[in-house]
């Protein structure tokens, strides 16, 4: 039996959907097609639905590959009556070319679909990937983890109970919001000094707690609880792993 050809990951923006499907396509050594909604549409009657067929041609001729979507909701939201037609085209297009991967059981090819809302998408797509994983906000431990790891690319004179406190305070942060907290944080030993200072300087001082808490209060977290909800309650009723 052949195994699945679709994978869903979905969360909430800046949880590293795209990253774990480039590392996916590293670890297997396979051809990447990193694909957008506007990479799939045009403006001319036809085009979409042949830009549909020549990716997944594209793909079986450079195979082993991974098909990598993101935001795959823009294209494959649930259909509805008055939506128009070169939209439903290009559903169903894809929805074929779908098919028939799974139906050729010697492809090499795996579709993965990156969404921030999957409660948007049709159930047609949703049936043809069966593995749906759920890259949610990382807890307290993570994102302690998360802040050493990037802050210790620079001098510091932190200490584990420095970064703990303020992986307390950054609940509601996503990890593109950690790391710019990160990157803010390490430009304030530059900002101290004036422009003839950084020129003549050969080394600036190191990261201290301070420079975390003036971070944390000018990088605010981008995660509401109403979002993280909303896609815990979906990934209990409809996720697969």
């Amino acid at each position: 039996m052949a195994p699945p050809r679709g994978l869903l990951l979905f969360g909430p923006p800046g949880t590293g959907k795209t990253m774990i499907a480039k590392a996916v396509a590293t670890e297997c050594k396979c051809t990447f097609f990193n694909i957008s909604a506007s990479s799939l549409t045009s403006k001319y009657l036809g085009e979409s639905e042949k830009l549909v067929r020549t990716l997944f041609d594209l793909a079986h001729e450079m195979q082993p590959s991974v098909v990598f979507i993101d935001e795959i909701e823009s294209i494959l939201s649930k259909r509805k009556e008055d939506e128009n037609d070169a939209m439903k085209r290009l559903k169903t297009e894809f929805l074929i070319q779908f098919d028939g991967l799974g139906s050729n059981t010697d492809a090499k090819l795996l579709v993965i679909a990156a969404t921030n809302r999957p409660m948007d998408l049709d159930e047609a797509l949703l049936r043809r990937l069966p593995k749906r994983v759920y890259c949610g906000p990382l807890d307290e431990n993570g994102r302690f983890e998360f802040i050493k790891k990037v802050i210790n690319r620079v001098e510091t004179n932190l200490s584990d109970d420095d970064i703990r406190e303020i992986a307390k305070r950054t609940n509601d942060y996503s990890n593109s919001d950690l790391m710019e907290l990160c990157r803010e944080a390490a430009y304030q030993p530059v900002r101290e000094l004036t422009t003839d200072e950084i020129l003549k300087i050969k080394k600036f001082r190191p990261l201290v707690k301070q420079d975390l808490l003036t971070a944390v209060q000018k990088i605010r977290g981008t995660l509401s609880k109403k979002v993280r909800d909303e896609l815990q309650k979906w990934n209990d009723q409809f996720g697969g792993i």
